[in-house]
């Protein structure tokens, strides 16, 4: 049982029972409890005086801020829904999430102002603030929250309400809103504990970095864990190596959370010589795949920090599964090399045709029961049945599109994607948006986008094309085209021309034989 009912009064709690404790640490800035809650009643105050309420969208388009933890629960505390926006995406698709999730009020910063306004044209939106500037005549963030009376009227909130929605990539080329509950969010956070080891336990001593990006689960179910503990949290705006080594450093961070290829990344940075990085005591990693090499290096650069591997979704709202610290070992372990055991309460299963569970070692879907399985996706009746179903004894299970095998101890090992997504440095890349993209290109009469190894992200997007009759688009240029259409992280880095693409009797495109000669013979394709 959570000790908090709903995520709407963390700041309060902590207010009241350590005031002066620091509870927000961004550069030179450093906000105690009181502080911070004080600013999430201002916060409320705005959100409330421009008409905002409970159900409502807000919009967040930036980098990591410490005021994002602020609107988050400001937000929280009137039942009004937080839309943490990918700041890497392009107008267009900025455009279909105001659109589609109907935000009324935006957050954003300067540098994407230009973004905005392109992409706010024909949305609901009826007032953006702006962190850094003003904005149409109106006060920057701070101003606007400051000249607001504090509001301390909590809404009545229930477990069952949506706390966040958190868009993740389609399979269809579009977008989908994931609704995290608090009941959600505060039953992830409470999983740790429930495993009985000392990894999983948080107080109020703990200093965790958020350097993973808030618009991710990754990095707001991250700060939300910290909170829910009364923790410090330290915010990066964004994951900037050389800034991770000194921050853990100089802050004494105590728990990290990093997908591999920012590891990768601290292995080599001239930063890490000599740094002293022994006050990190755990080290969470996931999101994406990790080498062997990676993950026994790291070992040794953190040498006091438990290491606990992740796999979830969005739609679990974060980990549901974990390979914990006493299944590492610097040499390797065979458990290394796969995704760990369900936390307590939650449940995994392989299903097979018409959903029936499979035995040990088969492969098929992976199916998840949990707590932490997402309420639906906003205003998507037919994808919310089609990925939370129910099995042969009931309940609600998700099916994450992942295909993989349990162990006779139960646990999970990951052989192969479903759904063909790409994760590339942590980020979920579906094909479809990057091939509905490149057909928009005169000169494409047919593609197909695969995942591909990388050594520094994972994978790679890799296009696959067959030109138009008469037509012959350079590799360059379709990828130029691309990066006008879609975020950057989802444009192909490389593009092979065939003449036809490989297709089963139903006209299925056959992706399992174009990543073949890509992937080793046995290499394990996702994390």
């Amino acid at each position: 049982m959570p000790k908090f009912a709903t995520l709407a009064n963390l700041s309060g709690h902590f207010a009241a029972a350590a005031p002066h404790k620091t509870a927000l640490v961004f550069g030179d800035l450093r906000s105690d409890y009181a502080a911070y809650h004080d600013r999430v009643l201002h916060t409320v105050g705005a959100l409330r005086g421009a008409g905002l309420g409970a159900g409502d969208r807000v919009g967040w388009l930036g980098l990591n801020h410490p005021d994002y933890v602020v609107l988050l629960q400001a937000c929280l505390r009137i039942g009004a829904v937080l839309v943490a926006i990918n700041a890497r995406l392009v107008a267009r698709e900025i455009s279909f999430i105001l659109g589609d999730a109907g935000i009324k009020l935006l957050v954003t910063e300067t540098a994407f102002i230009d973004l905005v306004i392109e992409a706010r044209a024909g949305t609901a939106i009826e007032t953006v603030v702006l962190l850094d500037a003003r904005f149409e005549g109106r006060p920057a963030f701070d101003g606007w929250v400051t000249a607001a009376t504090s509001d301390a009227t909590p809404h009545d909130v229930k477990p069952d309400d949506i706390a966040l929605q958190m868009y993740t990539s389609g399979t269809t080329g579009f977008p989908k809103g994931a609704l995290l509950t608090h009941a959600n969010m505060l039953g992830t956070i409470e999983k740790g504990a429930l495993t009985g080891e000392d990894w999983g336990l948080w107080d109020e001593n703990d200093v965790a970095l958020v350097a993973m990006p808030l618009f991710h689960i990754g990095g707001t179910g991250w700060a939300l864990h910290a909170l829910e503990a009364g923790a410090t949290i330290v915010i990066l705006g964004k994951p900037d190596v050389a800034d991770i080594i000194a921050t853990v450093e100089n802050e004494r961070i105590t728990k990290m959370f990093a997908v591999p290829a920012v590891l990768n990344m601290i292995l080599d940075h001239p930063r890490g010589m000599g740094a002293d990085l022994t006050s990190l005591t755990e080290l969470l990693y996931g999101a994406s795949p990790i080498p062997l090499d990676v993950l026994r290096r790291s070992m040794l650069k953190f040498p006091n920090a438990q290491f606990v591997q992740c796999y979830g979704a969005t739609e679990t709202t974060g980990t549901v599964v974990y390979l914990p610290p006493a299944d590492h070992h610097p040499d390797g372990t065979p458990r290394m090399l796969g995704c760990g055991k369900p936390f307590p309460g939650n449940e995994v299963r392989i299903i097979g045709e018409h959903r029936a569970s499979l035995p040990v070692g088969a492969v098929g879907e992976i199916a998840i029961a949990s707590v932490s399985v997402m309420a639906g996706y906003h205003d998507r009746a037919e994808a919310t049945a089609a990925s939370v179903v129910a099995l042969e004894d009931g309940g609600r299970w998700y099916l994450t599109g992942d295909a993989g095998y349990l162990d006779a101890d139960g646990y999970l090992y990951i052989y192969d994607r479903v759904k063909d997504m790409i994760v590339s440095g942590a980020e979920n890349i579906y094909p479809a948006e990057v091939e509905n993209a490149l057909h928009e290109h005169p000169g494409v009469k047919d593609c197909a986008v695969i995942g591909v190894p990388d050594a520094r992200w994972g994978e790679a997007v890799k296009a696959i094309i067959v030109r138009a009759e008469g037509a012959d688009p350079t590799a360059a240029e379709l990828i130029k085209f691309a990066r006008a259409r879609i975020a950057a992280f989802k444009v192909p880095k490389s593009v092979d021309f065939i003449d036809e693409l490989p297709r089963n009797a139903s006209g299925k495109i056959l992706k399992k034989e174009l990543r073949q000669p890509y992937w080793p013979e046995g290499e394990r394709q996702v994390g």
